[in-house]
């Protein structure tokens, strides 16, 4: 995951969250702990965000859910894609 920074990074049940945000107004939460969905194989779980606060949003036509098992690779996909969205009114 090297194309994007995170804009802040946590330590999470043993693991790693990074949040990523966008021009467009939305956002990404990429966890990777043995809760998260793939974790425990060394895989990225993402979530999509937006609005001015940041909350999970299931209504993109990136996912209705979180995303789990990614790779790297995947994972930059996903980010891109998320990047890519049409601007939010309140971005």
């Amino acid at each position: 995951m090297n194309a994007f920074i995170p804009v802040e990074e946590n330590r999470m049940n043993g693991g790693v969250q990074r949040i990523y945000r966008f021009d467009n107004g939305y956002g990404a939460s990429v966890i990777r702990h043995s809760f998260s969905y793939g974790g425990k194989a060394g895989l990225w779980e993402i979530a999509v965000l937006s609005g001015p606060n940041q909350k999970l949003d299931y209504s993109t036509p990136i996912t209705d859910d979180v995303l789990g098992n990614l790779n790297d690779a995947d994972v930059e996909e996903t980010l891109s894609k998320i990047a890519a969205l049409p601007k939010q009114e309140s971005a």
